[in-house]
Order: C-alpha cells, then structure tokens, then sequence
C-alpha cells in the first residue's frame, strides 16, 4: 500500500484467512502508536478489561485475586502482555499470547518473566487441558469471522471447570457512528447488520477488519464453543474517567454501554 494512500472503509464480507492477515498487517504497523496513546492509561502491570478502566483487581471476574495463585492462565490478544504482568504479580503462572510480533515485542521492551507465544487464537499451540483460566481484554475476538472456532481452542487447552473471559466492543455500538461527541449518539446503521466493517487498500485488500455480532449472536457462540454463560457484565463509565478512547468518552459512556465482558465456565 503505498505511503499516502488513505484505506477505504467499508463494510463487506471478509473470512478467517483475509481477517487473520489484516489483523496481523494492522497490529505491526500500529503498535508503537497504539502502546505510544494509550500506554499510560494500561500501565504495565494493570489487567484494565477496557476504556471504561474497569480493573480485574476490583472486578475479579477470573475469580478473587488471592484465589489466582498457582494458577496457568492463558491471555489471547495480549499486547504487551500488561494483564499478564499483573496476573503474575498474583503469583499466577500466564502465558501472553498474541498475533503481532510488535505487540510482542512491545512485551519485551517493557520486560518480566511473562512467557510469550506469537499465534493465532484458532489455532492454539498448547496441549489439551493446559490452563486453569484464559482471558482476554479485546483481543482476537472482535477480529475473527469464526469466533465459535476460537472458543472451542480455548475449551480445549482448558481444564475441566476452567473459566473463560473476555471483553468486546458492546454490540449495540455497531449502530450508531464511531464518534465520542454528540454525532456518536444517533442511531446510523441497522444493529442487525452483520457485514463487517473492512478498511482495504488501492487493490481491495483488507487492512484491518472487525466483525460485529448481536448480544443474541455472542451468547450462541459461548454456548457453540462449548461453555455456559456465569455473567456478562456492561462496565458504566467512572465519574473519574475523563479521557477519550477513539468512540469511547464519557458523554457516550455515561449513556450507552461501550464494553460487553462474558464471564463464561467450561462445559
């Protein structure tokens, strides 16, 4: 793609194979500025599950933090592997894994014990049964047309009973415009309507891609993947939250849910 080429946005039909290389493209050249912008607000050794700043240390959706000990614990989409950090400062045992090797180098820069897996969410490179937990704070699973194949490797490398949660844009925000100010607030699009959302080069090649699903549509996948739904959790927006996250903002936060957590079980 060349230097000043905007990539177009729209919405089309994109499968694993094209989501999983723009995703991988996407995240090489927009690590640094992505660690650069939001850094300071993930810390790192802070297990944030989104922009509303909803910390695990109060929420304790894998459990209560003194319970984690011991624990191998699985994050997918790590980043920089900022949720694993504090994960282990627990006295968990996590592995990040993620699909951008900047992330994960990122991961480095910033240092810790925490090991460190380059790979693709539906193809887990782990053996069965290998983690107690797994996690994941807006990683892979927005950006992959088959999450169904992503929970069932997820199942699979957990153990009997093992807890599963992860954090996603809250579906209804697929309706209404991707803007923090008042323009974010009017219904734009059919919330039904799931054709991805694709940015594609001068050739038609997909740059990045995110895939919506109804809250209907989510549940039915946990379910397909093998898991029962414990909770699912829409963070409101803190009082001492005053930043802007791309679409996300207080004016938004304080109206609509931004963030979805499934909190789910092993079947």
């Amino acid at each position: 793609m060349s230097q000043d080429f905007e990539p177009e946005a729209t919405r089309r039909i994109a499968g694993d194979p094209e989501s999983s290389r723009a995703s991988r493209g996407w995240w090489d050249r927009n690590a640094d500025e992505y660690q650069l912008e939001h850094g300071a607000f993930l810390g790192d050794d802070r297990f944030v599950w989104g922009p509303e700043g909803l910390d695990e240390a109060e929420a304790a959706l894998l459990g209560p933090a003194g319970s984690l000990k011991g624990l191998d614990v699985l994050e997918i989409g790590a980043g920089a592997a900022q949720c694993s950090r504090w994960l282990a400062a627990q006295g968990a045992r996590p592995v990040a894994l993620d699909l951008s090797h900047r992330q994960l180098q990122h991961a480095l820069r910033i240092g810790g014990d925490v090991p460190l897996v380059e790979a693709d969410a539906g193809a887990l490179p782990f053996r069965d049964g290998s983690f107690d937990l797994a996690c994941s704070a807006y990683g892979a699973v927005p950006f992959v047309a088959d999450p169904v194949t992503v929970f069932r490797e997820v199942r699979r490398v957990l153990r009997p009973g093992g807890r599963w949660v992860f954090s996603v844009t809250h579906p209804i925000r697929w309706a209404f415009p991707d803007e923090p100010g008042p323009e974010g607030l009017s219904v734009a699009a059919s919330y039904f309507d799931r054709t991805p959302y694709v940015e594609q080069d001068e050739t038609g090649r997909a740059v990045y891609v995110e895939h919506h699903r109804t809250l209907g549509d989510r549940v039915r996948d946990v379910v397909a993947g093998g898991f029962r739904l414990l909770d699912l959790v829409e963070p409101e927006w803190p009082a001492w939250n005053s930043q802007e996250w791309g679409g996300w903002s207080p004016l938004r936060g304080s109206l609509i849910p931004g963030t979805a957590i499934f909190v789910c079980e092993r079947a």
